[in-house]
């Protein structure tokens, strides 16, 4: 009974974290940008702040009309969004958020292997907006889904070594048993890793200035434009729990996880404030650089971050073995 009880408690918690998080997220990419750019309008949906703007945003999209192109395919077309938003609620599972107020509970679940199991979840979810290209019957579409497949490809590998390098230093492919290892000197040695795998996961969620697949100056919405109404809120959710995750995995890889002064009692709040911090650099990017052309894409790839992952991965070996 008391598994059960457990088990049903994690669950709640990861619902709950996957419907907050990226909302919370999105809210603040609504008003980072509005600082950054001199927006007004996000500053007006609510007398403090514009503190209702999401909540307008989510009225807009239960009023828009979610239609379906003739010549579309139908099951896929419509299974799109699940697909891609399904992934990052699993890998939420697997995530270590830290201790519960000084107890030995973590929040999240300890995999043997979690790391490579939400590394591959989040390659699952790119899958999502794949379909929704190539289902769309739609030029542009198609096109875009072309790009998100040769982007997914060129940035899996950079990404993966680079998180291999950290597993290799803490000799564990467990999240938790990585966060446990870290120590303060890793965020030097593992400094060229972390700018590769922050890097490649920009590249993985098509957030700019990787975001030749959506291009709306060129390709409307790439793999998108057809989806309208809740199918797209879909498709932005899923695109915040992205950055919830990468920011996650890069705190708990990179930064400590939930590492920190009286982390026994308040490493959950490390860890959010952790999370924050990657993702207000995630929509920093978006605002500060402008799109990468899609060779440019590919080029940063495999000319600069498979070989400085390799570098990192070499590097590595060598400190472990030294020591």
């Amino acid at each position: 009974m008391s598994e059960l009880l457990d088990v049903v408690l994690r669950c709640l918690l990861v619902i709950g974290a996957f419907m907050t998080l990226p909302l919370l997220v999105g809210q603040m990419e609504h008003k980072q940008m509005a600082h950054m750019q001199s927006r007004v309008g996000p500053m007006y949906a609510g007398r403090f702040h514009g503190w209702a703007q999401l909540i307008a945003d989510g009225v807009k999209f239960m009023q828009k009309e979610s239609v379906t192109p003739t010549a579309a395919d139908r099951p896929v077309f419509a299974l799109a969004p699940a697909v891609a938003i399904v992934p990052y609620v699993v890998a939420m599972v697997a995530i270590p958020l830290g201790p519960v107020f000084g107890s030995d509970v973590l929040i999240g679940t300890d995999l043997d292997a979690g790391l490579f199991f939400v590394l591959a979840a989040m390659s699952v979810g790119v899958i999502g907006t794949l379909m929704a290209g190539v289902s769309s019957a739609n030029k542009y579409s198609y096109i875009g889904g072309l790009r998100v497949a040769a982007q997914l490809m060129s940035y899996e590998l950079p990404m993966v070594l680079a998180a291999s390098s950290v597993a290799m230093a803490a000799g564990t492919l467990s999240l938790v048993g990585i966060a446990e290892a870290w120590e303060p000197w890793w965020l030097l040695a593992q400094l060229p890793g972390l700018v590769v795998f922050f890097v490649a996961g920009l590249a993985e969620l098509m957030r700019p200035p990787f975001d030749a697949p959506l291009a709306d100056a060129e390709l409307v919405m790439g793999p998108l434009t057809e989806y309208g109404g809740m199918r797209f809120a879909m498709f932005l959710l899923t695109e915040y729990a992205g950055i919830v995750l990468l920011a996650a995995l890069t705190a708990v890889l990179f930064l400590g996880g939930w590492a920190g002064p009286w982390s026994d009692q308040v490493g959950a709040l490390w860890m959010l404030l952790k999370v924050i911090v990657v993702s207000f650099l995630v929509i920093w990017a978006r605002v500060a650089y402008p799109r990468l052309r899609e060779d440019q894409v590919n080029a940063i790839a495999w000319k600069v971050l498979v070989p400085a992952a390799l570098a990192q991965i070499t590097l590595t070996t060598v400190l472990v073995v030294a020591t």
